[in-house]
């Protein structure tokens, strides 16, 4: 269906401009997004709105930067980016963002987590934990890991660069025994073209010096926090298509090889 300002999945979505986007007022239970994931499908990698004007609409949340120059993690209201070697680094204010999601985040449910094996262990609990009405969810976990398989994917600099070329180009890599923060999203199938269905998380360890994209984890023990949010409203740039919301088989399997690794 055409992304129309309405319900959409069980989530209210509304469309701004730049201008609209810096005047509004975030509040509990609303997502805010830069752009969408079919546009960066498209090649849309180039985005207007800066790290600076993202962070005033929320304090948790993920995304990338223009050209898709790291992944993108944001928690404590700070802006962090983790590189193809791991290495995690401050995000100016002035840096631009073509698809990021953020949210002022606070814990509605909160629960333990303990010897959650994978990935799907691990997201297994949160589902568990969550209203059974929750459409959309947010997710901070605090946790000791056993083992992280993580990517990131690099800096574009050819000439019309797409996403596909930057998933060829991703580097994969493995993070050992230490205390993580792991941060995301949880988007119904409906909202497919707007964002990524399903589950998308990335890891910065507790120290700050390395992350990722999460492909899957081993965690011993951890806290989970959870907020369920009803409200996206997305920035939309001057000259993107913002696309279509809905199943659409080409795009869900490149969602799937962007989000699963090799």
């Amino acid at each position: 269906m055409p992304i129309d300002d309405g319900l959409i999945g069980g989530i209210h979505v509304e469309r701004l401009a730049r201008v609209e986007a810096a005047a509004s007022v975030p509040h509990d239970a609303e997502a805010f997004q830069a752009s969408t994931i079919d546009a960066l499908l498209r090649g849309e990698l180039t985005g207007n709105l800066t790290i600076g004007e993202l962070l005033q609409h929320g304090d948790l949340g993920l995304g990338t930067l223009n050209l898709l120059d790291g992944e993108l993690i944001v928690v404590d209201g700070e802006a962090l980016v983790a590189r193809i070697d791991g290495s995690v680094e401050r995000v100016p204010a002035d840096a631009r963002t073509p698809f990021a999601v953020v949210c002022p985040f606070t814990a509605e449910h909160e629960g333990d987590l303990r010897d959650a094996s994978d990935f799907g262990a691990l997201t297994a609990a949160v589902d568990a934990l969550a209203p059974p009405a929750a459409a959309c969810l947010a997710v901070r976990i605090d946790a000791r890991i056993a083992h992280a398989r993580l990517r990131s994917v690099p800096m574009q600099t050819q000439p019309n660069p797409t996403l596909a070329d930057a998933v060829a180009a991703q580097v994969e890599f493995d993070l050992g025994e230490t205390d993580v923060t792991i941060v995301g999203f949880r988007f119904p199938r409906d909202v497919a073209g707007l964002e990524v269905p399903g589950w998308h998380l990335h890891l910065v360890t507790a120290d700050r010096t390395t992350g990722g994209h999460l492909l899957n984890v081993s965690v011993i023990a951890g806290h989970i926090a959870i907020e369920r949010e009803t409200e996206l409203t997305i920035e939309v740039p001057a000259g993107v298509d913002v696309g279509t919301a809905g199943a659409d088989a080409a795009r869900d399997a490149a969602i799937a090889d962007m989000e699963r690794g090799r």
